[in-house]
């Protein structure tokens, strides 16, 4: 395995894992901008990926010859056997696993070990190197349960019914996950959704997963209109709760599901008046049980705080290596393809 500016390359396979270009021979991990590129010619992912890559970049970017993998199957190019296993970050997310001479690497890219109703749990895989990300690699990062975080949403709905609570969720994963999780607290009435995550929310659905009754933010409100959606929940990408469009709802309580809103300063700066701790990426304690679980020697930290994950590790007795690949965000929200105004954003008629 090599570091270059394309990315993790495979030398005996001949192929990239997450190029941050265009190549012959790639395998994706996940859907997120910055592991899913456009205008690969042969490309290996899970069939859920490639169904999100097909929509977010449209079926002539999405790998001129795409490869569905699903779990658990394998294939081999030039002696070097490629695996797929569950990630558990989101609907498709896979672990590449790596089998040359005897030797395994395994690849996790982006993963969680928390549960997630809408995208398979992750899979340890024991392994001679595994390569792990940092996004959250401080003491400091500890994700509270999920459903926890969902009741004090709840809660706050009842304490102001008469204001729209605006949740930033990203496009992919988020969006889909709060969905799910407010569904399993109960909550049964329609959820309103910024235009720019109708698409994907609409792919979940064809791929299985039920997320109940959705509806549009209604669009062309004439000027001096009374504001909207009181005591409703509205899901909007993160870099809509400062527009205009925003500022259509009723009273809205600003509301931010992500890992980072664990920094309360991060949380203040960003205006956000309810923060929700729910995060897509392993905390501090899964990182490091991860790293003991697959019982690898060697760890190699791709992107995140590596110093304080490779520090760790060493005192365990385990080598670590940071790759500071380049073209990895450490925020899904920073990873997300740009957000189209609303107008431009495809969505039912209103």
């Amino acid at each position: 395995m090599r570091v270059t500016p394309l990315g993790l390359y495979c030398e005996p396979g001949d192929f990239f894992i997450d190029p941050v270009r265009a190549v012959d021979h790639a395998v994706v991990s996940h859907g997120h901008a910055d592991h899913a590129r456009p205008g690969h010619d042969a490309l290996l992912a899970t069939p859920e990926t490639l169904a999100i890559m097909r929509s977010r970049f449209g079926a002539e970017n999405a790998g001129r010859r795409p490869r569905p993998l699903p779990y658990g199957e394998s294939v081999t190019r030039n002696g070097v056997t490629v695996t797929l296993r569950p990630a558990g970050h989101v609907l498709g997310s896979a672990q590449v696993v790596l089998d040359w001479r005897g030797s395994r690497v395994v690849v996790s890219g982006d993963y969680k070990r928390a549960a997630d109703p809408t995208c398979a749990p992750f899979e340890p895989v024991r392994c001679d190197v595994f390569v792990t990300e940092a996004t959250f690699a401080l003491p400091v990062f500890h994700h509270p349960p999920a459903e926890h975080e969902i009741a004090r949403l709840l809660k706050s709905l009842t304490v102001f019914p008469d204001r729209a609570h605006v949740v930033g969720a990203y496009a992919l994963g988020k969006s889909q996950r709060i969905i799910k999780l407010l569904r399993q607290a109960g909550y049964e009435k329609p959820i309103f959704l910024h235009g720019a995550l109708w698409n994907l929310c609409a792919l979940y659905e064809e791929l299985g997963i039920a997320l109940g009754p959705l509806e549009p933010v209604p669009k062309g409100l004439k000027r001096g209109h009374p504001p909207i959606l009181a005591g409703e929940i509205v899901l909007a990408p993160p870099s809509a709760e400062a527009t205009p469009w925003a500022r259509r709802m009723a009273d809205p309580v600003t509301c931010a599901a992500s890992g980072w809103m664990t920094v309360r300063q991060r949380a203040r700066l960003r205006g956000v008046e309810l923060p929700l701790i729910v995060s897509d990426h392993a905390d501090w304690g899964e990182l490091l049980a991860t790293c003991a679980e697959v019982e690898a020697p060697e760890v190699w930290v791709t992107h995140g705080r590596d110093d304080a994950l490779v520090h760790a590790l060493g005192l365990r007795g385990v080598r670590g290596r940071a790759l500071h690949l380049v073209g990895r965000d450490e925020d899904d929200e920073a990873a997300e393809l740009p957000v189209a105004e609303e107008a431009a954003a495809t969505e039912p008629a209103a």
